[in-house]
């Protein structure tokens, strides 16, 4: 099956992101530092401005159009919501952003730093969404979604671009996912050159659940990382990616993340939130085994967490 994002759309997303984003640093690191099977290589996205990936995505859809006067509208688990506020700020147009009840306070003040107006209420993601989509109908607002955009999927994907550019000699890169546009963007750069491995908590098991079901498919959302990686189920964009690319998909626990987390703090004094942790879980617990050779990344992709919440 054709997707619309390629290289050639990943470059053309970094060329028009690149005033606006940071190229985040690459910390490589022995097996004896964080415990890990094999030397890894980390990309901190969590060093990204707002503190995750997610602003790539967000000025690359805000910057592909003609902007409204009535600006732009997001929903998130939090992440995204900081990320298109933050992006909106520095284009000068109003964002209005729809979060759930499970958001954590860290991040709802950060979204509330950038100016853009906020909106809690509903149990998970989905309910943000639907509310947010209520909205754009009714004021022509820009709708930049969290995931299932071609614009965002490439802005993502530029992350993977960095990596390559940086590591090219990893074999394996392990990513986060909750609705897929991260990991759905760094499989449409890689396009097989590197074994891309979708990492997700039990408690979340988005696209686990729609591999195995052969189409996007509901699934539960629930534990630590859910305010990040609880997207009820994977992006229609993404998902013919990941089949053809994605070379596998593994399931963590949430005490796994924690431990994660943990070692992040303890090794390199990262702060990382659960969902930001929860690709490295998968190495640390065994839920992925390198092959002998492998050169393994894994990336680091959101701090937004009270760092008093750390292990």
């Amino acid at each position: 099956m054709t997707h619309p994002i390629d290289a050639n759309t990943i470059r053309a997303a970094a060329q028009r992101i690149a005033p606006h984003i940071r190229r985040t640093p690459l910390l490589r690191l022995p097996a004896s530092a964080l415990g890990t099977p094999c030397d890894v290589t980390l990309k901190l996205e969590l060093l990204q401005a707002s503190g995750s990936f997610k602003p790539r995505g967000a000025f690359n859809r805000m910057l592909s159009t003609a902007l409204p006067a009535a600006g732009v509208v997001a929903a998130s688990g939090g992440n995204h919501g900081a990320a298109v506020a933050y992006a909106a700020q520095q284009l000068g147009i109003p964002a209005e952003i729809f979060v759930p009840e499970i958001t954590g306070a860290a991040k709802v003040a950060r979204i509330r730093s950038y100016g853009a107006r906020l909106v809690q209420g509903g149990a998970a993601y989905d309910d943000a969404r639907r509310a947010s989509e209520a909205h754009a109908a009714e004021t022509g607002a820009l709708m930049v979604h969290a995931y299932d955009q071609p614009e965002v999927l490439a802005g993502q994907g530029t992350l993977a671009m960095e990596l390559e550019e940086d590591a090219p000699e990893l074999t394996h890169v392990l990513v986060a996912t909750g609705g897929g546009g991260l990991i759905g963007g760094c499989a449409a750069w890689y396009g097989g050159r590197a074994a891309v491995v979708s990492v997700e908590p039990e408690a979340c098991p988005t696209l686990h659940t729609a591999l195995k079901a052969g189409a996007p498919t509901p699934a539960p959302v629930g534990g630590v990382a859910a305010d990040s990686l609880g997207a009820r189920q994977v992006g229609l964009t993404m998902f013919p990616i990941a089949q053809r690319f994605v070379k596998q998909a593994v399931l963590v626990r949430d005490d796994a993340i924690r431990e994660a987390q943990r070692r992040l703090w303890e090794a390199c004094r990262l702060v990382a939130e659960p969902g930001g942790a929860t690709a490295l879980a998968a190495l640390l617990s065994g839920a992925f085994v390198p092959p002998a050779g492998a050169k393994v990344g894994v990336v680091v992709c959101g701090g937004n967490t009270d760092p008093s919440t750390i292990p």
